[in-house]
């Protein structure tokens, strides 16, 4: 869509694809998948549970990135998840990977933005593949529990386009 130019955020709503394949990445390896504790300032019932006024709350973001009422495969990596059907970008509300409400990631729109320039950068300068011998099948997705999600390690080829 940009040949060889160098990408810039205004490229972004030319290339729907590129950017639910961002957005799909961050909802698919969330790196932070519990929010901020919140505390109750009054007594609450949710769901039919009652929570007293003074508890701490932590969010689990990771559980809407997720949800299967909100995401058609949502154990699979797809960016069709961000599309619609004539392939236009969509934004989904459940998608919130920096947080909600007043919490949410003061870096939020920069984040976004550098996010979707590098990785252009990177897609338009190399072609990415397994190493001789291994497979897509030989890779483990299964993430890394705890506070945050580190990526695993992996070996991958990058070549740079002609």
């Amino acid at each position: 869509v940009i040949g060889s130019a160098q990408p810039r955020i205004e490229h972004r709503t030319k290339m729907p694809y590129t950017d639910a394949v961002v957005h799909e990445i961050q909802r698919f390896a969330n790196i932070l998948p519990m929010n901020l504790p919140h505390e109750t300032t009054e007594d609450v019932t949710l769901k039919g549970y009652f929570i007293p006024k003074g508890t701490y709350i932590i969010p689990l973001l990771a559980s809407v990135l997720r949800d299967e009422s909100q995401w058609k495969k949502p154990d699979t990596f797809n960016p069709e998840h961000f599309l619609d059907p004539k392939g236009k970008f969509v934004k989904k509300e459940a998608f919130m990977p920096f947080s909600a409400g007043r919490r949410i990631c003061a870096g939020e729109t920069l984040a976004r933005m550098e996010l979707f320039l590098f990785f252009t950068s990177l897609l338009q300068r190399f072609t990415f593949h397994p190493p001789p011998g291994v497979t897509s099948s030989d890779l483990d997705l299964t993430p890394v529990v705890g506070f945050t999600t580190p990526p695993m390690p992996h070996k991958i080829c990058a070549e740079p386009r002609s």
